[in-house]
């Protein structure tokens, strides 16, 4: 690794031999007083104090400063956002906003969080966690915004901004190396107007590394559950083509290839632990069972759909999009937004948290019935998953007397397919071999040649084809009114957004390519906001808000016979302060909410001879309230504090479930849970800038982010191990200390320095969990322990 290290640092280094134009970037912000943050919450540009809903921003600097380069770590920042990596993909991701989301990650599941780059939905939870490579801000949104984003953003939407080309030729490198041999280079190179052209581009190149923090015994350091190795591209092309019309072009493609985090066995029927822990004696691997974050052990690979054995996971993601923007008045510019996107995955699914285990097993061509074989709790490959998207977007926004508006319309067109490829080994009592379809005579028999076998494994490799298509429509429109009889202190706010969807699904049981299920179903919806807001002061605006959004139906593909599912609707009612105060030294922002829920759309998650498989139903009603609070203070020049908490109290009104036992429809919402939700989120933080050093300003950071307990599973029932895999509260604490504006001889340019280190705590995060109590066990994944890094940056 270090000499490849040393020669991707001398070729990226190369660029500083070239002679450029040095560029002043003035900083527009005052040390004694908080930054003012332009969102484009509502698809037209607005201060984020100005705008009623909850929003939370993340400003370039602050991006820069935390070095963040994955989406997910942004939750540690935002009251009520809950980021989960899925835990044998490279990308996937569980996104939930105030308690509404979505946490099935196949290829034809709806999010319940929209996520956007420069305005483009980003469809796939499979796809939802990409390197970010040279961004201008993120917004968070809370709340359903069915209005103007659309169908499945009924949590709410994350809107990721890439940064702009500038006008003057300026480059950037910054480099960075820390635990568990990780390293990245990112290269950013802004060409300023092209040849007297009015064409200015960014091309920025990301190449991200590193190795597993637990050591695999079976692999090398760079197959290590959790090594990575990612590259990077973002393209972004602006043509002033005119005053009045602007084109933007934009390109990411992101290749990633690594091992999935190491998924530990936490939880097991007497049974199940009985029979694995036999492995050892039977000359296989020795059985892992730890509650405990482990930093060593053995993951065992799975021979993929071309033959090859392998640990990896791998997955690439690409996107274009071309945006028109016409300024034809004040009161009226048009804008059209054409995207194409696909992701492709490859994923070994790595669920044992065991190495090559050993186990006696029904066979039916030995004299015995039974034979030594290898055994597995659950393992896979995924692939290939694939999915891709066409979308078109209209917009016509301007301003008429008092009035400002927004009306669009937008299509829609997906296509997505998954293979799953298992392996698992069930376990059971010989005496229990007829409840899995044996015949009484065969288990008699097995009995009977095995005097003493108490236990057996039944090996299983079961197949899970299946795709489908999706095609949206949507006409919307939301228009402002602020009388200038009150000095533009009252806003009125009411749209409407009207959607057609359509699906299709295709299950092939047997993994031969022939569908054996199909299905087709069409879905409307009229969604619609009204808000009202009032600048009490200048700096002070209170405002309400009632929004309504839809998660649209579908099919589920878990299962081998047609389970549709309609849509799910939330109607949200808001009431919040946005306040600023001492001459924007001091910033309060509370919202406090309530969200009716109708037919929630249930996953009862279950495992068996068919692997993982689920049913889902709108099974639920429910309420969720709660609020967040966020808080940024000046207190004297240089130093910032910030801080930010949120309460989520979801609460089942129905739960309907059909008992195994009686196959009859119950109501359980008593013993409900809500998944992937905690009641309590909070963070703080604190920056000093100190005073000017003469060769260079110094900053020092701290954050601490913490969060209540965490389960993944709605009822107990059903999944038994559903509090073993259960997340406990956990904090965060991380630092980080700058040295910037350091100059480079007398060349103009500038370096800096960062050291920086996270969970510094060294608390054993217990990251997400998955119950396969069908199988007779639980597994998680835990996050990264303690580390620390080094980072530098040149300017020029």
């Amino acid at each position: 690794m270090t000499k490849t290290l040393v020669k991707y640092f001398l070729a990226t280094s190369a660029l500083y031999v070239i002679p450029i134009t040095a560029h002043a970037q003035e900083s527009s912000s005052n040390k004694s007083q908080i930054e003012d943050i332009i969102v484009t919450a509502r698809k037209t540009a607005e201060s984020l104090q100005n705008a009623p809903v909850s929003i939370t921003a993340f400003s370039q600097d602050f991006l820069e400063n935390q070095n963040i380069q994955q989406v997910d770590k942004i939750a540690q920042f935002t009251p009520n956002l809950i980021i989960s990596r899925q835990p044998s993909s490279l990308t996937a991701a569980s996104v939930m906003i105030r308690g509404v989301g979505q946490t099935e990650p196949s290829a034809v599941a709806e999010p319940g969080v929209g996520m956007y780059l420069d305005g483009v939905y980003i469809a796939r939870t499979g796809g939802a966690i990409l390197d970010l490579v040279d961004l201008e801000r993120v917004e968070v949104l809370r709340g359903p915004q069915g209005t103007l984003f659309g169908r499945n953003t009924i949590g709410g939407a994350v809107q990721l901004v890439s940064r702009a080309p500038t006008d003057e030729l300026h480059a950037e490198q910054k480099l960075g190396y820390g635990s568990f041999d990780s390293w990245y280079s990112k290269t950013t190179l802004n060409t300023g107007y092209i040849a007297g052209s009015p064409f200015k581009a960014t091309l920025s190149y990301l190449h991200r590394q590193k190795d597993g923090w637990v050591d695999n015994k079976l692999t090398p350091g760079s197959r290590d559950p959790n090594a990575l190795n990612s590259d990077a591209i973002w393209v972004r092309v602006r043509g002033d083509l005119s005053e009045q019309l602007r084109v933007d072009y934009s390109f990411d493609w992101n290749d990633r290839k690594g091992a999935p985090p190491y998924f530990q066995f936490v939880a097991g029927t007497d049974n199940v632990i009985n029979y694995f822990s036999r492995s050892e004696s039977l000359g296989g691997d020795p059985f892992i069972f730890s509650r405990k974050r482990l930093r060593d052990g053995l993951q065992e690979g799975f021979t993929d759909r071309n033959g090859k054995y392998r640990w990896d996971s791998r997955a690439k993601t690409q996107g274009h999009s071309l945006t028109l923007q016409y300024e034809a008045s004040d009161a009226l510019t048009l804008k059209s937004i054409s995207a194409y996107r696909k992701f492709d995955q490859d994923t070994i699914l790595g669920l044992s948290g065991n190495g090559d285990l050993l186990g006696v097993v029904f066979d039916g061509t030995s004299p015995t019935l039974t034979s030594v074989q290898r055994v597995t709790t659950y393992q896979g490959n995924n692939a290939p998953q694939k999915q891709k998207q066409y979308s078109q977007e209209l917009q016509a926004t301007g301003t008429i007397g008092d009035f400002n508006y927004v009306l669009g319309g937008y299509y829609f067109h997906e296509k997505a397919n998954e293979f799953n490829r298992q392996f698992l080994t069930i376990v059971t009592p010989v005496a229990g071999l007829p409840f899995l379809g044996f015949p009484a005579d065969v288990a008699d028999a097995v009995q009977a040649l095995n005097p003493g076998l108490d236990l057996i494994g039944v090996n299983a490799f079961p197949p899970g084809h299946f795709g489908g298509t999706a095609d949206s429509y949507a006409l919307f429109g939301q228009a402002s009114w602020r009388p200038s009889a009150l000095a533009g202190r009252l806003e009125i706010t009411g749209g409407l957004r009207h959607t057609w969807d359509k699906k299709t699904i295709f299950i092939d049981n047997d993994g031969d390519g022939i569908s054996d299920v199909n299905g087709k179903d069409r879905f409307t919806n009229l969604s619609w906001l009204a808000s009202a807001s009032y600048k009490i002061t200048e700096d002070v605006m209170a405002y309400a808000r009632v929004s309504t959004g839809y998660k649209s139906g579908g099919f589920n593909p878990r299962t081998t016979v047609l389970n549709p599912f309609d849509p799910e609707k939330v109607t949200s009612y808001e009431g919040g302060v946005k306040a600023d105060w001492f001459d924007r030294r001091l910033r309060t922002n509370i919202a406090l909410y309530r969200t009716d829920y109708k037919d929630r759309q249930i996953n009862q998650f279950a495992s068996g001879t068919g692997g993982a498989t689920s049913i889902i139903l709108n099974a639920g009603r429910a309420t969720i309230q709660g609020i967040e609070f966020e808080a940024t203070a000046v207190p004297v020049e240089g130093l910032t504090i910030n801080g930010s908490f949120g309460y989520t109290d979801p609460k089942f009104k129905r739960f309907d479930f059909r008992d195994p036992a009686t196959n009859q429809i119950i109501d359980v919402a008593d013993e409900a849970r809500f998944s992937n939700v905690p009641e309590w989120s909070w963070n703080a933080g604190a920056q000093y800038d100190f005073p000017s050093l003469g060769f260079g300003e110094l900053l020092a950071r701290v954050d601490y982010s913490w969060r209540s307990r965490m389960y993944f599973f709605p009822l107990d029932r059903v999944n038994i191990f559903n509090t073993e895999v259960s997340s406990p509260s956990q904090g965060t604490l991380s630092a980080r200390l700058t040295l910037s504006e350091l100059a480079v001889g007398d060349t103009g340019a500038k370096a800096e320095i960062s050291l920086w280190g996270e969970n510094l705590a060294n608390n054993d995060k217990l990251a997400y969990g998955i119950d396969f109590g069908g199988l007779g066990f639980g597994g998680a994944y835990f996050a990264e322990p303690r580390s620390f890094g080094v980072d530098v940056k040149f300017s020029y």
